[in-house]
């Protein structure tokens, strides 16, 4: 079989595993939006406090996860809306509230996360402590998340925001910005009066 025809039957069967893959795992959602996918290895944790939009993909080897799942707890804690998608190899752990606005999308290796692991106690192991810091976060509509970001609790990103690759943002950033750093400072933002993308300072 020449090699072509060869690398788009795997392509096909991928698809079709992506789907059945999908399909089985939807009902454990609290919501899942049409042309969904989730692509395996997927690991998870109360499906049933995450909700997903219309053409959400979450690519493979992500971790998504809720903490402290309580059958009080209304609405999801976790929620992507519409044209979401997750690169491959990505964790996103909530304990109160994850916002991810519609076509936000994120390069592989991304971690973000709305609480941290507790370590003022010395006496204790900080494998013991639990967790504590917790404060909602939210990820502005057509922003991109560099690889190997990371967005900590109680950071807010703006509209279609770019986050450099390596980025730690732990604050505050306005809408129509680019950051870069650890932890991310705003170093360009886009002038409407000017209608054209300016550095920072100059």
């Amino acid at each position: 079989m020449p090699k072509i025809r060869t690398d788009k039957l795997f392509i096909i069967l991928k698809d079709i595993r992506n789907k059945i893959y999908t399909k089985l795992i939807s009902p454990n959602f609290f919501d899942i939006g049409k042309n969904t996918t989730i692509i395996s290895p997927f690991r998870f944790a109360n499906l049933g406090l995450i909700k997903l939009g219309n053409n959400v993909c979450i690519h493979n080897n992500c971790w998504v996860q809720v903490l402290n799942y309580s059958e009080k707890t209304y609405g999801p804690t976790i929620k992507m809306d519409d044209y979401v998608s997750i690169g491959c190899n990505s964790t996103i752990s909530a304990a109160k509230k994850i916002i991810i606005e519609e076509y936000v999308f994120t390069a592989p290796n991304v971690y973000i996360s709305d609480h941290q692991h507790e370590f003022h106690d010395v006496t204790l192991p900080i494998a013991k402590q639990g967790i504590g810091n917790i404060q909602g976060v939210r990820i502005g509509a057509h922003s991109w998340l560099g690889e190997n970001s990371a967005i900590l609790p109680g950071a807010s990103i703006g509209k279609h925001c770019v986050i450099g690759a390596n980025s730690v943002v732990n604050s505050n950033i306005p809408d129509y910005s680019v950051a870069v750093g650890a932890p991310a400072k705003v170093i360009e933002t886009f002038n409407f009066h000017k209608k054209r993308w300016e550095r920072v300072g100059k």
